[in-house]
């Protein structure tokens, strides 16, 4: 048995960790193991030598378990039950603490005592299934035992630059629909090339202060900067979830404010005008969705038909930014041109298709420009139509909330950068405390 090979999730079975755990370990060779063909294995003896020489596992069970908990797996409060107690369906109970999860798809919680013998309960922020919140339990464990014994825990000596991929891999690649337009552009154009060779435990905030000096001294924008910080951040958060970090550098750096970046350019109807009959018919029809819609460019150049209710005059928007679902209004005008096209491309499954693929556009950002010039418009991005559709919406007496539902925002702060109160808005606003004056003069002399 000692010389058969393990797998990685017998071997996490039998130290009592995660998977993810293992390969860590295995990434910081601080685990005896094989690599062959077929992946990762481990020998049972080689595991048992490497328990053995590890004096502090033993030390730890001799003072700090003894002070485990040994009461029942922990009860919650079942409050549609009048306060009757009711013990928890996703609970697990170990030698040194306990994990559970007080309601269905409610948030992770460990349960331990310390080495003093005082019990804890913590929230596990980040856990999104019981092996998360064992890993947590397990650390805040390690964590009394070495402050207990006056022991520092060992750094992560992994290079940022391979940190940055094992981000990319296991946490953008995953979760971000947008990764190779966002992550991996400001990790190999900027973050890597400056702190690729330092290890990510030396990266200080001073450190950070002198990257962004040279962002700004090479003449980089303030938003492009907070964009690569928004990066930097996001990856020593995960660095933090992932036990290679204690605490974020960038907790103490500021970044650049953007009030004064606030982009205000719209779409006049003389501009319309001139834009749409420059335009070839697919590229025509693709700014009026824009106009009436609000979509964004994404969104419009990967619409299908089966996304499009004629029957109840809307398009469900899919792939969005936020990943959910939204619903938009076909108006009168929008409506027309969508019939016209149904009828004469119905058969392709997308409103904008490559007709030498078949496959939905990539992008008309050449197309766009190139009529742009001919129009004689200047500074407009394709971006701007979205704006203006939601000032157009708001100088019409939309309120901000419904415009904010309709361009999908989920705080109506976002939606407040796209408004702006022009000068016939303001003047009308200040007429008002006219009317109000005359009014009451009125009432009085009535």
């Amino acid at each position: 048995m000692s010389n058969s090979l393990w797998d990685a999730k017998t071997t996490a079975e039998y130290l009592g960790i995660s998977v993810y755990t293992v390969y860590r370990y295995v990434e910081n060779n601080q685990l005896p193991h094989i690599k062959k063909p077929f992946g990762l294995r481990f020998r049972k003896a080689d595991l048992d030598n490497w328990l053995e020489q590890d004096k502090r596992k033993s030390t730890f069970v001799d003072n700090i378990l003894k002070n485990a908990l040994t009461n029942s797996s922990p009860l919650v409060i079942d409050k549609t039950k009048g306060g009757v107690m009711a013990r928890s369906s996703k609970s697990r109970r170990f030698a040194y603490g306990s994990v559970y999860q007080r309601r269905s798809g409610g948030s992770w919680t460990i349960d331990y005592r310390d080495a003093q013998g005082k019990r804890n309960q913590k929230v596990v922020k980040r856990a999104t299934c019981w092996e998360d919140a064992h890993e947590a339990l397990r650390n805040a464990i390690f964590r009394e035992f070495y402050e207990e014994n006056g022991i520092r825990e060992k750094e992560s000596r992994i290079k940022f630059k391979d940190f940055a991929d094992m981000y990319l891999r296991n946490y953008s690649m995953v979760k971000k629909r947008a990764w190779k337009s966002t992550d991996r552009i400001y990790l190999n154009a900027n973050l890597i090339p400056y702190f690729g060779e330092h290890e990510i435990t030396k990266i200080t905030p001073l450190l950070v202060e002198r990257f962004i000096t040279k962002r700004v001294n090479d003449g980089v924008k303030k938003s492009t900067i907070n964009r690569d910080l928004s990066c930097l951040k996001k990856m020593f958060n995960k660095a933090i979830d992932w036990n290679y970090l204690s605490e974020n550098p960038l907790k103490k750096v500021k970044m650049f404010s953007e009030k004064d970046n606030v982009r205000d350019r719209v779409l006049s109807e003389e501009e319309e005008a001139r834009l749409l009959k420059k335009s070839p018919e697919h590229l025509r029809l693709i700014i009026v969705v824009a106009l009436n819609t609000g979509m964004r460019l994404g969104e419009i150049l990967n619409l299908q038909w089966n996304q499009v209710d004629f029957r109840n005059r809307r398009i469900r928007v899919e792939k969005t930014k936020s990943g959910g679902i939204r619903f938009t209004p076909i108006n009168d005008v929008l409506l027309e041109e969508l019939q016209i096209l149904r009828s004469r491309d119905g058969q392709i499954p997308y409103l904008f298709a490559n007709p030498k693929t078949g496959k939905p556009l990539t992008t008309i950002k050449t197309a766009f420009n190139a009529v742009c010039r001919r129009s004689s418009i200047k500074g407009l991005w394709f971006h701007d139509l979205r704006r203006s559709f939601a000032q157009r919406l708001f100088e019409n007496g939309v309120d901000i909330i419904t415009v904010q539902n309709l361009l999908g925002h989920h705080s109506v702060v976002v939606t407040e950068r796209y408004l702006q109160t022009n000068e016939k808005i303001k003047r009308e606003a200040v007429e008002m405390l006219i009317q109000v004056k005359n009014c009451d003069s009125l009432v009085t002399n009535w």
